[in-house]
């Protein structure tokens, strides 16, 4: 299986491309669009960590 293929690589490569993003060359809108996408990737990624599942004691099915 093709690693790139993983929901926790798709999930850094689209946290990583919005970072690279120059926002200050954005209007306001768009700013806050990417704030926002990046923080509800940044918490998604949180959840899909194995000490996260275990910690609040969630069971993630395949």
């Amino acid at each position: 299986m093709d690693p790139r293929d993983t929901p926790g690589y798709r999930l850094h490569r689209a946290l990583s491309n919005l970072s690279s993003i120059d926002v200050d060359q954005l209007d306001s809108d768009d700013q806050r669009r990417i704030d926002a996408a990046m923080t509800l990737l940044e918490q998604v990624s949180l959840l899909t960590r194995p000490a996260a599942t275990e910690e609040a004691n969630i069971q993630i099915e395949s």
